[in-house]
Parts: structure tokens; C-alpha cells; sequence
């Protein structure tokens, strides 16, 4: 239907430009022997074409409009459709401004169904991270480990069980207090049309020139900014689409580094990264972050290994939580994930 559509949207501008030029020359090689044999005058002539050419253009104008304005008229409806929309994310009635504790987050039974879905994505899912220590979560393509991480800053909201950060439920945390404390790297970042130093101060406004540099040196983006015209003032289109994909995850790391979190959240977001990028960023993150709060999602194995907790998920549920080396030992599926990307020898 759109390619019919597209082909008679295509062809309908050279057919009335072809019917308006035939009706002109139409008009003058009339005209020309009614002027000959002194039956008209030349600006009768005139005055014709240009009548002619208003009326053509008018009708040609109204065709246009019959083949658009159906097409605007289902566009309107759909974005009146999602105005109308409701949010599932409502901000509490009374919104809790101060948290119990710092730092601290715990998942309940916590799970999750998309509106239709004839099962959950998450289900029963229980997880305690706390200052200081690592939290990984592990798992194959479509177990739910970026879902489970949406729900702790509200980009939806749990159907089941409660997600608690600081001791309170993240549905009654003021939504600029979660913001501040929770920082979440998503999988596929997104930068701003803007400058380097205006994507990096969407984490915190008031940051100095200093502290930008310092969270780019910490997410191993300090050299690539450094050769841009302009460093921090450089421009990044809309989307960052004028960045590499690794440049871009390094960004939006060093934007949530500035923000300085009580609860750092990592989706995948060492992907795009070569390994030797990967493993000096992980041990500026851990000597930067020593103090908070982290959670990090990923698919590689190298990643996770040294981290104080890796939660596997499989299917939406959690199938196993220890470290590394007991999980190897006790866990078929964590161990069937870590021998597809490294040898036997390489996993010990």
C-alpha cells in the first residue's frame, strides 16, 4: 500500500506539469492566429495565460492536498493516540524526599508483565546490592536482565513485588531525588545535539571544566575528546551519530560519572568496547566508585568475573548467585555461558 502510494505521489508532479506546458503551448498557438488575422490583442493573450496558469495551479494545489491531507489526518490521530496515553510511571501523591539509607538497594519478589504479554518477562526475582560491592547480572539474550535494571529507576514500574532504594519503595521516592541516586548507563546510549560538555552536564549542571575532564579520563574517553576540535566544545550531532558506538558509551559513562550517583547501573554498556579498553575502564570504575552502589549487566564474561555478586538469570527467573568460582562449579548455565566465550583454562 505505502509503495502504490509512493509511485502515485511520484508520478502525479510530472503529469500536471506535463497537462500545465501542453495547455500553454495550446493557449499561444491559438492565440498566435487569432493575433494574425487581428481577431485578438496581445494582451488579451496575456491576460489569458496567466488566468489559465492560476487556474492550473489551483487544481493542481487541491490534488496535492486530496492525496495529503488523508495521510495528516491518520497522522494526527496516532500522535492524538499517544497524547491521550496514560502514563504507567505516575509520580506518588506524596512523594518521599529523603531516603533511609544510602546506597542501598533490594529487589522482592519482584516481577514484571508487559500489558497483553501471556507471560512475564520477570518473575519472583530477588537481589540486594549494597555500597561498595559489585553486583553482576548474567544471562542469555531475552532472560530479562535489561528489564529487571529499568525497574530501578522507574522506566516502568514492577506488576509484582517491590523494588527499594535506600529502604523506600521507588514508587514513592520524589522522582529528582531517584534521579540523583540512581545513574543508569543504558545499552544503547543516546547523546544530545549539543557539545561534549553540554552532554556531560545533563548528569550535573554545576560541574566544573575539571570534573568533566576527570570523568572522561575515567571512562577512557579523556584522549579521543582531547583530538576533537574544540575538546570539551566540540559538537556532537543529534543522537552522537558523528561518534563511534564505543566513543558514545564512553560518553554516556562519563555523564553519569559527573552525576556521581549513590547507585551506578551498567546495561551492557562495556559492548563496544575492545577488551584492552574494557579492562582499563573497569579498574578506573572500581577505584571511582569504591564507595557506591554498583549493578552491571553484561554479556561478556570478562566483564563480571571479579565481581562480588553475579546473579544469572535464565527465562526471567534467577537460577543461580554466588561468585565466579562457585558458580562454575554449582551452576550448569552460568558455566555453559562462560565456556562460549573462554576455554577451560581461561575460566579457571
Amino acid at each position: 500500500m505505502q509503495l502504490a502510494t509512493g509511485r502515485l505521489l511520484a508520478l502525479m508532479f510530472p503529469i500536471v506539469m506535463t497537462v500545465v506546458n501542453l495547455s500553454s503551448i495550446a493557449v499561444v498557438w491559438f492565440g498566435a492566429h487569432r493575433i494574425d488575422s487581428g481577431g485578438m490583442a496581445i494582451g488579451d493573450l496575456t491576460a489569458f495565460l496567466a488566468y489559465l496558469m492560476q487556474i492550473v495551479m489551483s487544481v493542481m494545489m487541491a490534488t496535492f492536498m486530496f492525496m495529503m491531507v488523508p495521510r495528516a489526518e491518520v497522522c494526527a490521530e496516532r500522535i492524538q493516540d499517544v497524547l491521550d496515553t496514560e502514563s504507567s510511571v505516575v509520580p506518588p501523591a506524596a512523594s518521599v524526599t529523603e531516603l533511609r539509607s544510602h546506597g542501598h538497594l533490594e529487589i522482592r519478589g519482584a516481577g514484571f508483565r508487559y500489558p497483553g504479554a501471556e507471560e512475564p518477562v520477570l518473575k519472583s526475582i530477588d537481589l540486594t546490592a549494597r555500597p561498595g560491592r559489585t553486583t553482576a547480572v548474567i544471562g542469555s539474550t531475552g532472560s530479562g536482565k535489561s528489564t529487571l535494571l529499568g525497574l530501578v529507576p522507574r522506566l516502568f514500574d514492577a506488576t509484582d513485588g517491590q523494588v527499594l532504594v535506600g529502604g523506600v519503595d521507588v514508587r514513592e521516592v520524589d522522582p529528582v531525588l531517584l534521579a540523583k541516586t540512581v545513574g543508569l548507563v543504558p545499552q544503547k546510549p543516546y547523546l544530545f545535539a549539543g557539545t561534549v560538555a553540554s552532554n556531560l552536564r545533563y548528569g550535573n549542571p554545576d560541574a566544573t571544566d575539571e570534573e568533566l575532564w576527570h570523568a572522561l579520563e575515567v571512562a577512557q574517553a579523556k584522549d579521543f575528546v582531547t583530538k576533537l576540535e574544540g575538546g570539551l566544545d566540540a559538537p556532537i550531532a543529534q543522537g552522537g551519530t558523528n561518534v563511534s558506538g564505543g566513543q558514545r558509551q564512553r560518553l554516556a559513562i562519563a555523564r553519569t560519572l559527573v552525576q556521581r550517583p549513590e547507585i551506578y547501573l551498567f546495561d551492557d554498556s562495556f559492548s563496544a568496547l575492545d577488551y584492552a579498553t574494557d579492562a582499563a575502564l573497569r579498574a578506573a570504575l572500581a577505584r571511582e566508585t569504591a564507595e557506591a552502589t554498583v549493578v552491571i549487566v553484561a554479556q561478556r564474561v570478562s566483564t563480571i568475573r571479579d565481581a562480588d555478586q553475579i546473579i544469572v538469570l535464565d527465562e526471567g527467573r534467577v537460577v543461580g548467585s554466588g561468585r565466579h568460582a562457585e558458580l562454575m562449579a554449582a551452576n550448569q548455565t552460568y558455566r555453559e555461558i562462560v565456556l562460549s566465550q573462554l576455554t577451560e583454562a581461561e575460566a579457571a
